[in-house]
């Protein structure tokens, strides 16, 4: 008696793709491996020919070609929190800036057929780990969100010679690719901003002193305003959060009850300091005019709406793949910083 396999549909191969793009086995092969020395029509057809026939690569053997597995980590550092229930957690996940992360992220990596790994990196024992099980999972290379103070994950990955990309300034200077906006610019259009409403008491809350971001944006905005004769402005330092907006607010109105106008170095404080106003009678805009950063989710949930300064997180969060996956194909190329305009969005808050 004999045997046979079942029947069934039989799997596209690179031949038949060969034969659907009129091209040779070996360069169906370059394009499907993603090898850079192939004409951009070539490779088109070759797409085409891959779409048409359903052919699928084999990851397995991909692989060892390429050496590589076509995944990447996007790991988001945060302060170390130690209980699994800590509302903190849910609140990262929650935060539509993580998802405009993804968003950008994919739209570079998933036409390119890599999928990105979500780590998530709480504990100094977390972070001590995270390089030998990058190596044991054959992570290709890391995006990398850090909003942890004084985090040593770039430090760490940059001595590793792990691809990473940053999204933002690291602390300490490193040989290390990020993306970031004009943080100092920013802050000078929204100085700018009050000042051309008419705004002549002005304040800020600040982001923390261990951030980059905040002291750039505070840094900026005391430009702006000595530039044009202010030569002091209070400043309370919050922690990017809505309570730490809601007690800096609490602390300037006590200090200075004239307030006429403030800078909110992001949108969860400046959301915090609205509803503070608003318990203490202050009219926004009317009484004070107020300003937030980022042009988050927060900007359009508060009352009244928030102008706020935008940094466009999709596109940066785009570039970082890219800069990444350049990383990837030749780890050996120099670090690269790439540094994206702000945008003051004018909404009913001033």
């Amino acid at each position: 008696m004999t045997s046979s396999r079942p029947a069934g549909p039989r799997l596209p191969t690179l031949e038949d793709v060969a034969r659907s793009a009129g091209v040779s086995r070996a360069t169906v092969s370059r394009v499907v491996n993603g090898t850079r020395n192939v004409d951009p029509e070539i490779q088109k057809v070759v797409q085409q020919a891959v779409a048409a026939t359903g052919y699928v690569p084999n990851r397995a053997a991909r692989s060892l070609v390429t050496r590589r597995t076509d995944s990447v980590a996007l790991v988001f550092s945060v302060p170390d929190h130690h209980a699994a229930d800590d509302p903190f957690l849910g609140q990262v996940f929650s935060d539509p800036f993580f998802g405009r992360i993804v968003g950008g992220l994919l739209t570079v990596l998933r036409p390119r057929g890599v999928h990105p790994v979500l780590m998530l990196a709480d504990s100094a024992g977390v972070r001590r780990s995270l390089v030998p099980n990058l190596r044991q999972e054959h992570i290709d290379g890391v995006v990398l969100v850090s909003i942890a103070p004084d985090d040593p994950l770039p430090a760490m990955l940059t001595e590793a010679g792990v691809p990473t990309v940053l999204f933002a300034r690291p602390a300490t200077p490193l040989p290390i690719s990020y993306v970031d906006i004009a943080q100092q610019t920013g802050a000078k259009l929204a100085a700018e901003h009050l000042l051309g409403r008419g705004c002549r008491r002005i304040t800020t809350i600040a982001g923390p002193a261990d951030s980059p971001a905040g002291q750039d944006r505070l840094t900026g905005f005391r430009e702006a305003m000595a530039e044009h004769g202010f030569a002091y402005v209070p400043s309370v330092e919050g922690s990017f959060t809505q309570e730490g907006g809601e007690r800096a607010m609490k602390q300037l109105l006590a200090e200075q009850p004239d307030t006429d106008g403030v800078f909110v170095a992001n949108d969860l404080m400046a959301q915090g300091a609205l509803l503070v106003l608003r318990d203490h009678g202050r009219r926004v805009p009317d009484d004070v005019a107020v300003i937030g950063f980022d042009d988050s989710s927060a900007a359009l949930s508060s009352r009244p709406l928030l102008t706020t300064i935008r940094q466009p997180v999709e596109d940066m969060a785009a570039e970082m793949a890219k800069l990444l996956m350049a990383l990837m194909d030749d780890p050996a190329q120099q670090t690269r910083s790439v540094i994206f305009k702000t945008t003051l969005v004018r909404r009913e808050s001033a």
